[in-house]
């Protein structure tokens, strides 16, 4: 059944002043802030109607009513007005990335503390390793008998502590020489376009084949590799949210899910291009998703080089205006950002 008109007004205030209060909202709260000009009475009766389908549930035939999983899903695709972040929220988001733009690794750091630290939520994070990456610079280094230490640098990002092996007769002469031949093969070149290269440039670099086979190695696992880059901020808010207090279940499954990289790798491996926000409300069909719980992501991209998907996991109750705001905030900085740097 459609909603009228009212009936959505009605149901954006309970939701928005259950997000704000996390109390159940009453005919009368709604008329003495928001509709003054209708009645008590009317209100309850749409309270009702927007009760038997579905909306809204009343804990206690006394008490006001709280919205269900149905009234969140609707706030946030039709009834939610957008908020705007403030110049000291955005001052916040810039100086989080002032100094590490360089690094990608400490872009996702920061990101998530910013999220976090703005949203008064958990955070987390799947950085991005992008094949439109372009290669700088590679070096090797020896590090044992049988073993080089190989640095690769991108554009965005330091490939280390990645050890290869060596043939235990190379001196260190033939080390650089064999790092100036991986320079001339791949700098300049995109990590995908590195991939590529295969029996060609394995046949020009024949006699440091081992070294090859490493660096090809190392390149393919840093784009592929996603699960240990899984990033978490501010676990522990989860307790200062009054329906958490008192409920040690609640707060099992939450940390169960939120300490776990394999489950948050599988709720966040789902994800579109651009930094449009995604909200998943409840668990539904999610099995690493607690029931009770929201996750707000937004996946991140400048000039073709993905930077990785961040968002907001929380209670149904979230602030759900403010997070999208921040997520948007966050991604618009890091675009700015990025584009800048190369220019």
């Amino acid at each position: 059944m459609k909603l009228s008109e009212r009936k959505k007004k009605i149901l954006r205030c309970v939701v928005a002043d259950y997000i704000a209060e996390a109390q159940p909202v009453s005919s009368k709260s709604i008329t003495e802030k928001y509709m003054k000009d209708i009645s008590s009475a009317t209100v309850r009766s749409e309270l009702a109607g927007l009760e038997e389908m579905g909306y809204l549930n009343q804990l206690h035939t006394s008490s006001g009513r709280v919205p269900s999983i149905e009234a969140y899903k609707l706030y946030v695709t039709e009834l939610m007005d957008r908020s705007k972040l403030s110049s000291k929220e955005t001052g916040m988001i810039r100086e989080a990335f002032k100094d590490h733009v360089d690094n990608l690794e400490e872009v996702v750091q920061n990101a998530v503390k910013v999220i976090s630290e703005l949203t008064d939520y958990t955070s987390v994070a799947l950085s991005g390793h992008s094949g439109e990456e372009e290669i700088i610079k590679i070096d090797l280094f020896r590090y044992r008998k049988t073993q080089a230490l190989l640095l690769v640098v991108t554009e965005n990002t330091l490939i280390r502590d990645k050890f290869i092996e060596i043939p235990e007769n190379m001196t260190d002469g033939q080390i650089q020489d064999a790092g100036r031949m991986l320079n001339r093969l791949f700098g300049g070149k995109k990590l995908k376009e590195a991939l590529s290269l295969g029996q060609v440039a394995r046949e020009e670099i024949e006699s440091y084949k081992e070294i090859f086979d490493g660096v090809m190695d190392a390149i393919e696992d840093y784009i592929v590799r996603n699960k240990a880059d899984v990033i978490t901020e501010g676990e522990g808010k989860i307790l200062n949210h009054p329906e958490y207090n008192n409920d040690a279940e609640k707060v099992k499954n939450f940390l169960s899910v939120v300490t776990s990289k394999e489950k948050l790798f599988d709720l966040l491996k789902e994800k579109d291009d651009g930094i449009e926000v995604n909200i998943r409300i409840g668990g539904g069909q999610k099995e690493n998703m607690p029931e009770d719980c929201s996750l707000v992501t937004a996946t991140y991209s400048a000039s073709g080089v993905e930077i990785g998907t961040y968002g907001v996991i929380g209670p149904l109750r979230m602030d759900y205006r403010k997070v999208v705001s921040v997520l948007e905030g966050v991604g618009k900085v890091l675009e700015d950002i990025m584009k800048n740097k190369k220019d």
